[in-house]
């Protein structure tokens, strides 16, 4: 090994310095720092060594224009004020880094003009894969990441574009289990509240909701059944207008649990108790869903299962030798903790003529 040398404060410290202090030459440290697989692991331990002794911070944009290779994975998702979303995006930075890549984060809030901007965005910052993590609206974005070969993976909507993946999730597991679920505690009338249904996720999980009704020979009541937006206040005005009926169900399930902690909220401004009142479900496990009052049940859909599989599915198509995987299921399972239990008489479930929903 060459003697190290000494450190001048003035100079610049460059791939050149860090070859230099690492006593290996310069191709070596680019390779190391490129996490090269064929890098001998002891000389990648010196240039590694030399980085954090030197403080040096590689020039990636200098790298990418050599290597060809940005190592810049895009990540898009819907709605970053949702819970689901940020819990998302962590899992999946932490797995991207374990990788030897960094992210780039947009947000579309399901707006056209938006969404744009942001596979704009994602061209000029040459990503080397996107996970698109909306939930809709994910045909448009891979026909543009498609037409300049750039791998994209997408949520519950198979795609015809080459160097594409899809995940799968199982909605009809949990779902079934969620159901099955009220029908052992004694529920025979169960509302929905789905997601806004222009989206593909929210057409599969109110799909999922009515087949699972069927197979376990439960009633399907079409005014049970209310449209939400996966927002606080739409789940709060869903149960409102279920709760203006003369008919209530025993039981509502939700599409998320945004959603489900909403109906909580219009359940306490009508003075009813969850589960004494209404037996409540949310869907996606979020981390809140554990602090609600009472803790809420719901259906686990797992932030680390998508993450890992995503950026795996992408790194499959950037493997020259690899073979790219096209998809990917991502399982559903229910979560019982306290919002659900057995349902009061049957003549209890008429609305009350003294309450008035508010």
């Amino acid at each position: 090994m060459k003697s190290e040398p000494k450190r001048d404060p003035k100079r610049k410290i460059d791939i050149h310095y860090v070859a230099a202090h690492a006593g290996v030459s310069i191709a070596t440290v680019s390779r190391a720092l490129n996490r090269v697989p064929t890098v001998d692991p002891a000389l990648a331990e010196r240039v590694w060594k030399s980085v954090a002794e030197l403080n040096y911070l590689p020039n990636t944009q200098a790298r990418a224009l050599v290597s060809g290779k940005s190592k810049l994975l895009g990540l898009i998702v819907s709605e970053i004020t949702n819970p689901f979303f940020p819990e998302l995006i962590q899992e999946f930075e932490r797995v991207a880094v374990e990788r030897g890549y960094e992210i780039l984060i947009a947000s579309t809030s399901h707006d056209p003009a938006k969404m744009e901007v942001v596979a704009r965005r994602m061209l000029e910052r040459k990503v080397d894969g996107v996970a698109i993590m909306t939930f809709g609206f994910g045909e448009t974005f891979i026909e543009r990441f498609a037409a300049i070969d750039i791998p994209s993976i997408f949520i519950d909507s198979p795609s015809k574009q080459p160097r594409s993946s899809t995940l799968s999730v199982d909605y009809r597991e949990g779902l079934y289990e969620a159901v099955q679920h009220l029908a052992v505690l004694g529920h025979r009338k169960i509302g929905f509240i789905t997601g806004p249904l222009h989206l593909v996720s929210a057409q599969a999980r109110r799909t999922a909701f009515l087949d699972c009704l069927k197979s376990s020979g439960l009633p399907a009541e079409k005014s049970w059944i209310i449209e939400g937006d996966h927002t606080l206040d739409g789940g709060r005005d869903a149960m409102n207008k279920i709760l203006a009926l003369n008919h209530w169900p025993t039981a509502i399930m939700c599409s998320n649990d945004m959603t489900a902690i909403g109906v909580q909220h219009a359940l306490f401004e009508a003075k009813l108790r969850v589960p004494e009142d209404f037996s409540l479900i949310g869907f996606d496990n979020i981390h809140l869903a554990e602090y609600t009052i009472p803790p809420l049940t719901t259906i686990r859909m797992s932030c680390k299962d998508l993450a890992q599989k995503a950026v795996r599915s992408l790194l499959s198509h950037l493997q020259p030798d690899g073979r790219p995987e096209t998809e990917a299921v991502i399982p559903t399972r229910l979560i019982v903790r306290q919002t659900t239990g057995a349902p009061k008489a049957s003549e209890t479930t008429a609305k009350p003529a003294k309450k008035k929903a508010r």
